[in-house]
């Protein structure tokens, strides 16, 4: 897949386009959907919430495609970027960050005019908006849960990608009004250490963890590493250039 660029910046990776990528890509992407689906047997889980334990472990892509990935199954899907310290999902999809989520929740723009459709993804996104000062109070408030109450009534799956939560809360504020959290851990980079922490915060909160996404994997042979849930491990693909670094 060649290296994808918007807003005159490189974005390392890069986002599925349907018409573009290719088929192990695209086939990884669909079987992380299937995975998503899977933890829905027998209890709604609409609300997934991304996050890392630390920055460029690939949390911002992941969670983007895989909202695309949804949409391409025929799913109505919400992508918001509750990444309020630097936000990447308007670099992304392309699209003006402003505005977004922190101006619905300080009340400055309503929820309608702040959602943008994205054509050739298929999806709506909430974009951030202005950085603000206080971003875990502003996720943590009732505006936020109020705010997810109303979109989980009109789609069928919001995406949620958050900052890392190694050194950052916010992510651990957000989880008690999502249905379920995945953390994108980056091969040789993330420690066990590091993802058993941040796995007993979610736990000390409450939060219902789907599992992991492994990242970052150099393609060998089969080109494929693993997914790993409380279901068990699956066939995952690594989606980048094989010289990127």
């Amino acid at each position: 897949m060649p290296k994808t660029i918007l807003n005159s910046e490189k974005v390392d990776r890069p986002i599925i386009r349907i018409e573009k990528a290719p088929f192990a890509v695209v086939e990884a992407y669909k079987a992380l959907r299937a995975n998503i689906q899977f933890a829905s047997v027998g209890k709604q889980v609409k609300k997934i919430l991304f996050t890392s334990s630390n920055p460029m472990e690939g949390k911002t892509s992941v969670s983007v495609n895989l909202a695309i990935t949804l949409a391409q199954a025929g799913h109505k899907v919400l992508m918001i970027d509750s990444d309020l310290r630097k936000p990447r999902v308007h670099r992304l999809l392309d699209v003006h960050s402003s505005p977004g989520l922190t101006n619905v929740l300080v009340k400055i723009s309503d929820l309608e005019s702040a959602i943008k459709h994205v054509d050739d993804c298929g999806i709506d996104v909430l974009t951030s908006g202005p950085v603000p000062p206080n971003p875990s109070e502003l996720l943590g408030s009732k505006d936020m849960q109020k705010l997810l109450e109303t979109v989980e009534q009109k789609y069928d799956y919001i995406i949620l990608d958050t900052p890392p939560s190694l050194l950052i809360s916010d992510a651990a504020v957000l989880s008690k009004y999502v249905d379920g959290v995945v953390i994108v851990v980056s091969y040789g980079k993330t420690t066990f250490d590091m993802v058993e922490k941040l796995k007993e915060s979610f736990e000390n909160v409450g939060a219902n963890l789907l599992g992991c996404v492994l990242n970052d994997v150099k393609l060998e042979k089969s080109g494929k590493y693993q997914y790993k849930s409380k279901y068990g491990y699956y066939k995952y693909y690594r989606y980048y250039d094989e010289d990127e670094n």
